[in-house]
């Protein structure tokens, strides 16, 4: 089934909620379908298609309804600003791009609610070509509904759905006050309006140790398949910033793994997953933490949370 056939059918299939009323806060979120296995809806619940346009959509807290607004007018009301700790360390606000089953964002969230991580979630940027792969992958438009996480769709697909420009992109992450944006697995080249409006603020994670099997082409299955054909010895997961190129910002942290004889791009492939998600969780932590610094040579370090004037 093509992108296109594919997102039509995940639109066309949306439901929300008609709105009782207007005066309380809302917060915004976006209300997947149902899996096809999943029984419809009762009638009684009254609820009500339609065809996704570039929108998000409004929660009522209180009633548990909503309604579509357009993205490039929505403001982002009843998100508090988070609160200072003793030490004057804010809670950072973070989004988060994902183009296949986002086993990296589910992980990040998990440590975010469990405490490890200072700084929230407040938006998922799926990817529009990637919807059944989300959905499929950890579960994750069930999964995402529970926590109440709002979702955009980007990039545009042409002749499709009017979907979420990068300028209209840019000023949803603005409305929702995000501090810092992660890729996880996030396929598509972002946009340069996106990097010039976050500047050493995007990350991003590639499953080898760039910058060797790095660049376009060059991601998921094919990365391992890869280094297995050329007989490294070792690979492993890197996190860099995010310029407006493939795999070319510069480096933050990595993690070698081993790679053994025998291995099948699925069990490399495995064995390097494991690290990405220890590793991606260290790093947003940091950053969340304000621990990243720049050398004069403009290369990122990380401080140690047990000694400042040590880097990992």
């Amino acid at each position: 089934m093509g992108a296109n056939s594919m997102l039509s059918r995940f639109c066309s299939n949306i439901r929300i909620s008609s709105i009782q009323s207007t005066k309380t806060l809302f917060s915004v979120t976006l209300l997947p379908p149902p899996l096809p296995s999943t029984p419809s809806f009762a009638q009684s619940h009254k609820w009500v298609s339609f065809r996704f346009s570039p929108c998000i959509l409004l929660r009522d807290s209180n009633r548990n309804t909503g309604a579509c607004q357009n993205s490039a007018s929505v403001q982002v009301v009843g998100m508090s600003s988070a609160e200072d700790l003793g030490i004057g360390l804010k809670r950072k606000k973070l989004a988060v791009f994902v183009s296949g089953g986002g086993y990296n964002f589910r992980s990040i969230l998990k440590a975010s609610l469990q405490g490890s991580i200072f700084g929230d979630i407040v938006v998922l940027i799926l990817c529009s070509f990637c919807i059944l792969s989300f959905m499929v992958g950890c579960g994750g438009a069930e999964f995402v509904r529970e926590k109440g996480i709002p979702i955009i769709l980007f990039p545009r697909i042409k002749d499709e759905i009017d979907g979420v420009s990068p300028t209209n992109l840019v000023a949803t992450l603005r409305g929702f006050e995000v501090d810092f944006v992660l890729l996880a697995r996030y396929l598509k080249l972002i946009p340069a309006e996106l990097i010039r409006a976050y500047p050493k603020s995007i990350l991003n994670i590639n499953p080898s140790l760039l910058p060797a099997f790095g660049g376009k082409g060059y991601y998921g299955m094919k990365v391992h398949k890869a280094v297995i054909a050329s007989g490294a010895r070792f690979s492993g997961p890197t996190i860099h910033f995010v310029d407006e190129h493939y795999d070319t910002g510069r480096i933050l942290a990595q993690r070698v793994v081993p790679v053994s004889p025998n291995d099948t791009p699925e069990d490399l492939a495995a064995r390097v997953l494991q690290e990405e998600h220890r590793l991606y969780v260290e790093v947003v932590e940091a950053i969340c933490e304000d621990r990243i610094t720049w050398r004069q040579d403009g290369v990122p370090l990380i401080r140690r949370k047990e000694n400042p004037n040590e880097f990992r």
